[in-house]
């Protein structure tokens, strides 16, 4: 449940930063980055056409270049203020950031087994847990709704993105682990209900 003291906006809308070097490599980014491919930059402004004529006044961005650099292809293409929010980047991947899952196994030979056991709370070597992130996501969704006046739009990740729509929607950790947000995805979330563009 949303406390009553949070200034979270009712009515957002949430985008994945476009497709990077790194997510062709299948290479776990999480704070690091990697640059828009073209298909990423071609995703952004695809996106920015859909969102055209929606009411968007305010973009606000995970400060991770991907992410920025998705924003602000939309928030031009809208003519919207873009404002940077610390708490929207991505989980850390602390130690493992960089590698692929090949690499990780040889380097952390027990991660996928001690993952499984408790996905939610378990931390990324070095970084943080998806509970820890979800506490991060809130601070993120308030900081967003005292930067506009009218119905934002989130430029973020997809792990991160997860534990924003947990919150917003009220979901257990169960259902936010299920969630999935491809790169080329709108999600208009209202009032709790989340609708696909």
């Amino acid at each position: 449940m949303i406390p009553q003291d949070r200034h979270v906006p009712e009515h957002l809308f949430l985008v994945r930063h476009g497709q990077t070097l790194w997510n062709l490599e299948h290479r776990l980014q999480g704070q690091l980055d990697s640059p828009l491919t073209d298909d990423g930059i071609r995703q952004a402004k695809s996106i920015a056409e859909r969102l055209s004529g929606r009411g968007i006044t305010t973009v606000c961005s995970s400060p991770l270049g991907r992410a920025l650099r998705t924003a602000v292809i939309i928030a031009d293409r809208l003519g919207a203020d873009l404002v940077e929010v610390p708490e929207l980047a991505e989980v850390h991947h602390g130690d493992m950031a960089g590698l692929t899952w090949d690499e990780i196994d040889r380097r952390f030979p027990t991660a996928r087994e001690d993952r499984a056991a408790n996905r939610y709370g378990w931390a990324f070597p070095g970084g943080e847990s998806y509970a820890q992130a979800r506490a991060r996501a809130r601070r993120a969704l308030s900081s967003c709704g005292w930067a506009t006046a009218g119905i934002p739009l989130l430029v973020s990740h997809e792990m991160i993105g997860r534990m924003l729509r947990a919150d917003l929607r009220g979901l257990d950790a169960a259902s936010a682990l299920s969630l999935r947000h491809p790169h080329d995805v709108v999600l208009e979330i209202d009032h709790g209900s989340e609708t696909m563009l």
